[in-house]
């Protein structure tokens, strides 16, 4: 009995734990949004500020990984599968990140964040992908938070053309669909073999190709980047890329058996519409929400409360 008691417990703490990661990671995630929009009215290219994220990143986690003496182990394990390390490394990483910043063109770095939670509900219908159920009652709860999403973008609907609404939700969708599928696909693939970092390094790794091609496009289409778009693009790599990406995978990493944790975890993100709100605002000068805007702010909290509180249930 006490070997049963103390089991729970543990695992009651290693939630408690993956939910502090979680948000966490949504607090350095919003660095992404903020910067990308900061980038974009500074007149940068896109498609710069998305490679460059992961091409500074590279190097940044191949020394973390290097001076633990765990590079060894990454590349033993992307050479008994290259294939799906290189497919679902440029899904998770290239599709989502890429669709993300063309988003940044269309809207306050809040909105997108907003639009982005989309994400929590395409985690959770993956869930058959895996030989699991939809976790139904958080997959409820997700559509509560994305019901505040829709509030949000009710007044962009007001002062855009439809066009551009049309581009900024294909792009957001595509973005939330490819992160949550590459990131499961490889901890299915990588199991206990890799820790975080490791798995954040070799994804990093194996999306290169896709990142280059994107730089070329970048380099041929608007010329070379601007010193200002390097150092705000280094510093999405380190907040955003390094910091945010191993919290949130970490997070993953420790509920990774249990699809319904799993999707509490992924539904933390909607923090960042918060961060993403006040950094924007005191930071880029973005606009305000209307008191319709802030409706739907409430009813996200409100849904990332009840998410996490189906942990305990």
């Amino acid at each position: 009995m006490y070997v049963k008691l103390n089991k729970i417990k543990n695992l009651e703490d290693s939630m408690k734990q993956a939910i502090y990661f979680g948000i966490l990671a949504s607090l350095f995630f919003s660095v992404t949004f903020i910067l990308n929009r900061s980038m974009n009215l500074a007149g940068g290219s896109y498609l710069w500020s998305a490679a460059l994220r992961y091409l500074f990143m590279l190097p940044i986690l191949f020394l973390i990984v290097y001076r633990r003496n765990q590079t060894a182990q990454v590349y033993q394990a992307i050479k008994k599968a290259p294939i799906e390390w290189l497919s679902w490394s440029s899904i998770g990483f290239g599709l989502f990140y890429l669709p993300l910043t063309f988003a940044a063109n269309y809207g306050e770095s809040w909105l997108i964040a907003g639009l982005w939670q989309i994400t929590i509900v395409a985690g959770a219908l993956l869930s058959p992908l895996w030989g699991k159920k939809i976790p139904l009652k958080n997959l409820a709860i997700a559509f509560v938070i994305l019901g505040g999403v829709a509030l949000l973008q009710l007044e962009v609907a007001a002062r855009s053309s439809s066009q551009e609404n049309y581009q900024c939700i294909v792009a957001v969708v595509m973005a939330a669909i490819a992160y949550p599928l590459g990131n499961r696909k490889m901890m299915v693939l990588c199991g206990e073999k890799l820790n975080t970092t490791q798995r954040v390094f070799g994804m990093t790794l194996c999306s290169m190709p896709f990142w280059l091609l994107v730089s070329w496009r970048a380099l041929s289409q608007s010329g070379m980047f601007s010193l200002s778009q390097a150092i705000h693009s280094l510093l999405v790599a380190i907040f955003s890329g390094v910091c945010a990406t191993i919290l949130f995978f970490k997070a993953t990493d420790l509920v990774m058996n249990n699809t319904k944790k799993l999707a509490i975890i992924e539904a933390t993100q909607a923090g960042e519409v918060v961060f993403s709100l006040l950094g924007g605002c005191l930071l880029l000068g973005d606009t305000i929400p209307t008191m319709l805007g802030f409706a739907g702010l409430v009813i996200i909290i409100m849904g990332m409360i009840a998410n996490s509180l189906t942990s305990t249930s």
